[in-house]
C-alpha cells in the first residue's frame, strides 16, 4: 500500500507509512540533529482512501430535509392528539414538502432515478443505504397521504391512519442516515458512530420543533417547544461526547468550513432555545427563534458533510487512529 524510494536512510527498509505529521526521536537538550525531522505526507501526496463523491448542496441537504420530516410526522401525530390543529397541518405539511426534496436531492445527486429504484431490487438489512431506500419508499406515500387529509380534511380516517404510519417510520427516518455516513471509510463519519445517529434525531427535533414554533399560534406551541428543546439537548449533547471521545479526528469539526458550520449550529440552536423560552407570549420571539433553530440544523448537517470530506483527504485522521490501535493491541 505504501511505496519508497529507491534509496532509503535504513538500508533499503521501507519507512513507515506517511502520515502527515512529524515523527522522529526526541534528542537531548542542546544536541544537534544529524539529519532534520522529517515531515511525512502520504504516497505523492494523496489522500489515504477515497473519498466520498457525494456532492453538496445535494447530500447535505439530503441528510437536513429527511431528518426534518422525519421528526415533523412525529410531531404533526403529538400536535394533532393534543389539539393543536394549526401546527398538526404544518408538521404533517413541512414533513411530506421536506421529504420530497430530500428524494429530489438524492436522486439529482445520484444522477438519475433508475438507480434509486435499482436499490429496491433486493432487500439487506445490512446495508443503511438499502434499508433507508426502503425506508422512504414506505414513508412518503404515508407522509403525503398524511399532508393532503390535512389540507383537505377529506378522509380523516386515513388520514389518521397515515398519520399513524408516518410517526412510528419518522424516528427511523430522521436516524438512518446517521448510520448511513458513519457505514463509511471516511475518520470523522465512521469512528463517530456510537453518537452519529443521536446527533442526527436530535437535529432534526430541533428542526422540527422549529418548524412549529414558526406555525404555532397563542396556546399551541407547547408541542413545538418541548421538541426543539429536546433535541437541541440531544443533538449538543450527543456532539460534544463524541468530539470528547474522537480526540484527533474531531478536529475537522473545529477547523476549516466544517468548523464554521458547526459553530454557527451550536450559536444558532442556543439562540433558538433561549427564544422559545422566553418567547412564551411573544409570537415574534417564537417565529424568530424558530427560524434560528431549523438554520442550526441545516448548519449541522452541512458541517458534518464537510468535516468528513476534510478528514478524507488529510491521511493523518486515516493513519494516526490505525497506529494507535495496533499499539494497543501489541
Amino acid at each position: 500500500m505504501w511505496g519508497h524510494g529507491p534509496h532509503t536512510p535504513t538500508g533499503g527498509k521501507p519507512p513507515d507509512p506517511l502520515t502527515g505529521v512529524a515523527t522522529g526521536k526526541r534528542r537531548k537538550r542542546g544536541e544537534q540533529p544529524v539529519v532534520p525531522d522529517s515531515q511525512f505526507t502520504s504516497y505523492y501526496g494523496k489522500p489515504v482512501i477515497n473519498g466520498p463523491v457525494w456532492r453538496s448542496p445535494d447530500i447535505p441537504g439530503y441528510l437536513f430535509l429527511g431528518g426534518l420530516a422525519g421528526a415533523s410526522s412525529l410531531l404533526g401525530a403529538g400536535a394533532q392528539a393534543t389539539g393543536s390543529d394549526v401546527v398538526a397541518k404544518a408538521a404533517k405539511t413541512g414533513a411530506f414538502g421536506a421529504i420530497s426534496l430530500s428524494l429530489v436531492a438524492l436522486v439529482n445527486d445520484l444522477g438519475r432515478p433508475a438507480r434509486f429504484l435499482n436499490m429496491l431490487r433486493v432487500f439487506k438489512p445490512t446495508s443503511p443505504m438499502n434499508i433507508g431506500s426502503w425506508l422512504l419508499t414506505a414513508y412518503g406515500p404515508l407522509a403525503g397521504a398524511s399532508a393532503a387529509s390535512a389540507v383537505t380534511g377529506k378522509l380523516p380516517r386515513i388520514g389518521t391512519a397515515a398519520t399513524a404510519g408516518a410517526a412510528l417510520l419518522g424516528p427511523a427516518v430522521a436516524a438512518y442516515t446517521g448510520a448511513l455516513v458513519s457505514d463509511t471509510a471516511v475518520p470523522a463519519w465512521h469512528d463517530g458512530y456510537r453518537e452519529m445517529p443521536y446527533v442526527f434525531v436530535g437535529s432534526g427535533a430541533t428542526a422540527a420543533g422549529g418548524l412549529g414554533l414558526i406555525a404555532a399560534p397563542d396556546g399551541e406551541a407547547t408541542a413545538a417547544r418541548n421538541l426543539a428543546l429536546f433535541g437541541t439537548t440531544l443533538e449538543l449533547g450527543a456532539f460534544k461526547r463524541m468530539e470528547q471521545r474522537l480526540g484527533m479526528v474531531a478536529e475537522p469539526y473545529r477547523r476549516g468550513k466544517g468548523g464554521k458550520y458547526v459553530r454557527a449550529a451550536e450559536v444558532l440552536s442556543l439562540a433558538g432555545a433561549a427564544g422559545a423560552v422566553l418567547g412564551r407570549s411573544n409570537r415574534i420571539v417564537r417565529m424568530l427563534s424558530g427560524a434560528a433553530l431549523v438554520a442550526a440544523s441545516a448548519c449541522t448537517r452541512w458541517g458534518i458533510f464537510h468535516a468528513g470530506k476534510d478528514s478524507a483527504d488529510d491521511p493523518k485522521y486515516t493513519v494516526v487512529p490505525q497506529r494507535e490501535r495496533l499499539n494497543e493491541r501489541s
